[in-house]
């Protein structure tokens, strides 16, 4: 994955002998091998937004069945050919090419060091060129053959000159050296965030962004290149000239989007244009707002209507009285209930009086011992 376009920096670097136009002349492969990519993204991208008012009455129609929503959309899509993985998937597809020229380029100037737990790594290379770690040790390029030229070029240097800078420094190093040093490294960084901050300004100029966004999101679109320009000052010269080289072609690149999309009115640029503009006020007028967190409210909310239609049948009540009235009635069930008797109190029987407790019988004869006797016992006295 390294070797092959590490292999042609040292070839264009054996044809001019100088690291800047050796890394232009690799941005103009990769942009060569990007543009194709970059032209079917915006081209998706547009034909997406060329069907949003379409997709907006959809949304508002099947607001609360996703299931189905989805399966209109399915059909709109089938309907105009349209492949809504057309946006993204190539631009996904670009990011291994940066992260592999990232490598390719801090690789050039690799030093073995035993800082951040690359003891190991150092020591297996140091193994393998012959050298210690008590000799001070220069650049030892990475995935280059120690045939190329450019690998004989750094091998064992600590500096990397071209065009009077050494691209193996780093801004942030080159001040720490000296203010007057690091001030063109410096330069260089502002340079890279000016041409980040122009190409956005002309996406933004023919409104290639979103409609769905809004203005503040459409802002932060445009000045976050430019923070991402920021963080530069920490990265190699080499990696900033790159850089600088590949935003100058980009920049070319939405020329040529521009003219091939937006260059009259039945662009297809144009169309999407005027379609968002639609869609914007179709929801204007059913007083929903736009925006990425408006869709995912929306979107939240009609998976939420799914689940409560779902619940409603198993708590499902008669519609009206008439037919509550009609219902059958079901008995209702009869719960056992088991009674301890009191602690001291007799336990009734089924049948006859209750047996009476000892205080009870006590009680009741002293009762009957103190009644006074009856009249015939008075009359047999006589």
């Amino acid at each position: 994955m390294f070797e092959i376009p590490a292999g042609l920096l040292a070839w264009f670097y054996g044809l001019t002998h100088n690291y800047v136009i050796s890394i232009a002349l690799i941005a103009v492969v990769v942009m060569a091998i990007t543009t194709p990519l970059t032209l079917k993204s915006t081209k998706g991208m547009l034909e997406m937004q060329k069907l949003a008012p379409e997709m907006r009455k959809l949304q508002n129609e099947y607001r609360n069945d996703r299931q189905k929503l989805n399966e209109e959309m399915m059909k709109l899509y089938q309907e105009h050919k349209v492949n809504p993985a057309a946006s993204c998937l190539p631009i996904v597809a670009q990011m291994p090419i940066f992260l592999v020229m990232f490598r390719i380029l801090r690789g050039l100037v690799y030093q073995p060091s035993d800082a951040n737990g690359a003891g190991a790594v150092s020591a297996a290379t140091l193994r393998a060129i012959g050298g210690t770690h008590d000799a001070a040790q220069g650049f030892i390029p990475r995935y280059l053959s120690i045939d190329s030229e450019l690998y004989r070029s750094l091998f064992d240097r600590v500096e990397m000159p071209s065009f009077g800078l050494d691209l193996s420094k780093s801004a942030a190093t080159a001040i720490g050296e000296g203010f007057s040093t690091g001030l063109v490294y410096a330069l260089l960084v502002v340079a890279l965030g000016a041409l980040y901050f122009g190409q956005q300004k002309m996406v933004a100029a023919r409104a290639t962004i979103s409609p769905s966004m809004s203005p503040t999101q459409q802002k932060l679109m445009q000045y976050l290149p430019v923070f991402f320009a920021v963080f530069q000052i920490f990265f190699l010269s080499a990696l900033v000239v790159y850089y600088i080289f590949q935003t100058l072609l980009r920049i070319l690149q939405q020329y040529y989007i521009t003219k091939k999309f937006y260059g009259h009115d039945e662009s297809l640029g144009r169309q999407a244009q005027r379609a968002g503009e639609a869609a914007k006020e179709e929801a204007k007028k059913s007083g929903e707002s736009t925006g990425f967190l408006a869709q995912a409210k929306r979107d939240l909310a009609g998976a939420k209507g799914d689940d409560d239609k779902s619940a409603k049948p198993a708590n499902k009540k008669p519609a009206n009285k008439k037919n509550a009235k009609d219902a059958p009635t079901k008995p209702s069930p009869v719960t056992n209930k088991r009674v301890t008797a009191p602690k001291n109190r007799p336990t009734p029987s089924g049948k006859g009086r209750p047996t009476p407790t000892r205080k009870e019988a006590e009680a009741a004869r002293s009762q009957r011992s103190a009644r006074p006797k009856s009249s015939k016992s008075g009359k047999k006295k006589r």
